[in-house]
């Protein structure tokens, strides 16, 4: 069941945690932020040499191949990561905020779309398909990253293989499961850790460079574009592999509000590049002199004495990459609940200090089932990788074209600027994701088929919700005409103050025609309140209330959260005494209209789609703890409604 008011809004959760946005670049931020930001992209060095090279086919490594594949890997790093999203993405800020829904919402706001326009329902699209190829995405990455990090026992103990997928499976596990406690105190440890990981594979990569230094060819863009014209269509499977170079580079771009900008900037310029640089170069040098290291190039850089070191500071940097996906897909799905693309959602805060730092259940159990049937199904992370880049290249080509969007009519470029500067990235995304299409058959159909599904969710949420609110507007009473009726010929007044909250002011909400009818009262002040969703992160206190007089006794009042904020309905009603209107959270009384849905009765939707509708406006949680209302000031009134 689901209250009306709260249909489109996530649920509140437990103590929620004032925001807090880093204004100061300091050192520390700048280790946090490398445990956060780049786990991903950090050990993407233990696969994607490796796999490009196998998909090369070619016996013995030629130089050509070796070089020009290190130098494509280099020079996606430079373009996608550097220039990109480093360079010009970390710009298009909403208010401090990234991500694909925050480039959304400044999207809207740039063209100036209203409720209803045409382009806000295409941009919603744009959304809706961008977060669930990132949903995808987030069941991937722990799978491939645990999995590599685990095969690596192998080359210490060969006979450990069978036990690498059982072994993946319980660090899995357990990942998930420590989710409910939060990652407050182990954070702490992410940013040290991942120093470490990265110094490593820069010393690794620095000690092997010498083995063949025609490998600084690499660094030629040259070499790649000969690799690519040398090889023509054949090249199409090894640029898949390539791109997994850069997969996590958007959680540059979404993770921006927790650590700002200048430090996601500084770790990259300082560490991250660099050490990515050096290892993809040492790799590369190491299989020119000795091809037969190319099974496995990452891990046959060290010494005999320190593999079994690197593969434990492997295994622990792999788990905070997906510890990192996670999270981000914990604040991809609240935002999308905020928005109105997801049911509400049950969240709860985990740190008294980081706003970021949240655990959706449901979320959390869908993604564990996911990452567990992935790894039993494709056993290595060889195989795995082919499942992987699809999902990535198209939220990468869906944030370009918001980007796109943004620059012109936002910053106002003009269209040959934009050109010159975006065309180009998208261009290069687009073939990565054409590359990516070619292992569809092999397992590139697995983000797509759950992408799809949460399309398909999403999409009839928004659309059921909009046809159940228009359903509901014909059925309605208009609040003007009632509040008139009901001055000129008032029941029984009562002290007090009720406020009802709906999804539309304009007409009298059902709660409100439900007291009238069974208790016959009314309050002697009466609050008709719409909660809505700002396209920006966060509402100034003195932007949060707009009240407007409807008639002797009646008010309308909207209240105005951004997509980052959990709502608090008594306190922002409480600037209502700076309007002139008495407020007083001791006699007040909070109406929701508690609403059954149907289906099969009516005629709102195909059955086929009121059926997936009513389950999900069934799995919407109380709205209550959400709006942050006193439970003991809380009355529901029942409806059923047949769509």
């Amino acid at each position: 069941m689901a209250s009306e008011e709260a249909a489109t809004s996530p649920s509140a959760a437990d103590h929620a945690p004032e925001p807090h946005t880093p204004s100061k670049l300091t050192p520390a931020l700048v280790l946090a932020c490398l445990g956060v930001v780049y786990g991903d992209i950090g050990t993407s060095p233990l696969y994607a040499l490796r796999e490009s090279l196998v998909h090369a086919h070619e016996e013995g490594m030629p130089e050509t191949s070796v070089i020009g594949i290190v130098s494509l890997l280099f020079w996606t790093v430079v373009l996608i990561v550097t220039i990109k999203y480093v360079i010009l993405i970390l710009r298009a800020d909403n208010n401090g905020e990234g991500g694909t829904l925050s480039l959304v919402a400044k999207a809207q706001g740039a063209l100036k779309v209203g409720p209803d326009a045409r382009r806000r329902r295409l941009l919603l699209l744009l959304g809706i398909l961008g977060v669930s190829l990132f949903f995808g995405d987030s069941m991937i990455t722990p799978a491939i990253s645990v999995l590599s990090a685990v095969e690596g026992l192998t080359l210490v103990q060969p006979d450990f293989q069978p036990w690498v997928v059982p072994g993946t499976v319980v660090i899995v596990v357990v990942l998930f499961w420590v989710q409910s406690g939060g990652t407050d105190r182990i954070a702490r440890l992410f940013g040290p850790i991942m120093l470490l990981w990265f110094s490593t594979m820069a010393v690794l990569g620095i000690s092997h460079i010498a083995d063949d230094a025609r490998i600084l060819q690499a660094l030629n863009p040259l070499r790649a574009a000969t690799f690519l014209i040398e090889y023509g269509m054949a090249a199409m499977p090894v640029l898949g592999s390539v791109f997994l170079a850069v997969t996590g580079a958007e959680a540059l771009y979404a993770d921006m509000g927790h650590f700002g900008r200048s430090a996601i900037r500084t770790a990259w310029s300082v560490l991250v590049f660099p050490a990515l640089a050096l290892s993809y170069l040492g790799q590369g040098a190491m299989v020119l002199a000795h091809p037969e290291t190319v099974a496995n190039p990452f891990f046959l850089m060290a010494p005999e004495w320190f593999l079994v070191p690197l593969v434990i500071l492997a295994t622990a940097a792999t788990v905070i990459a997906s510890q990192a996906v996670i999270s981000g897909a914990f604040s991809v799905a609240a935002q999308a609940v905020q928005m109105g693309l997801l049911p509400r959602l049950h969240v709860k805060y985990t740190s008294d200090l980081q706003v970021g730092q949240i655990y959706l259940p449901k979320v959390n159990a869908v993604l564990m089932v996911g990452v567990v049937a992935l790894v039993l199904a494709f056993g290595s992370s060889a195989r795995l990788a082919s499942a992987y880049g699809i999902a990535v290249t198209g939220d990468m080509v869906i944030t370009s074209v918001l980007a796109i969007i943004v620059f012109r009519w936002a910053w106002n470029w003009t269209w040959p600027l934009v050109a010159v500067v975006m065309v180009p990235v998208l261009g290069i995304e687009l073939i990565f994701f054409s590359a990516n299409l070619m292992k569809l058959l092999d397992g590139g159909y697995i983000p797509l088929i759950f992408a799809a599904w949460a399309v398909g969710m999403m999409v009839i949420w928004v659309e059921g919700m909009r046809r159940l609110q228009e359903k509901l507007a014909t059925e309605s009473i208009a609040l003007d005409l009632l509040a008139g009726k009901l001055a000129k010929s008032p029941p029984v007044i009562v002290p007090g103050t009720a406020v009802f909250l709906t999804a539309d002011p304009m007409v009298a909400p059902p709660a409100l025609l439900h007291n009238l009818k069974h208790n016959r009262v009314l309050h002697e002040r009466n609050l008709i309140v719409k909660v809505e969703s700002a396209t920006t992160p966060r509402v100034p206190e003195n932007a949060r209330l707009r009240l407007e007089s409807v008639a002797p006794g009646f008010w309308r009042a909207w209240l105005s959260f951004g997509y980052m904020e959990q709502p608090n309905v008594p306190r922002a009603l409480a600037e209502a005494k700076r309007q002139g209107l008495k407020f007083d959270i001791m006699s007040t009384s909070f109406f929701l209209n508690r609403r059954t849905l149907r289906s099969g009765k009516g005629n709102l939707m195909p059955h086929w789609m009121s059926r997936i509708f009513v389950r999900l406006y069934r799995s919407a949680s109380e709205p209550t703890n959400y709006y942050r209302l006193p439970s003991n000031r809380v009355v529901e009134l029942g409806q059923q409604k047949n769509i």
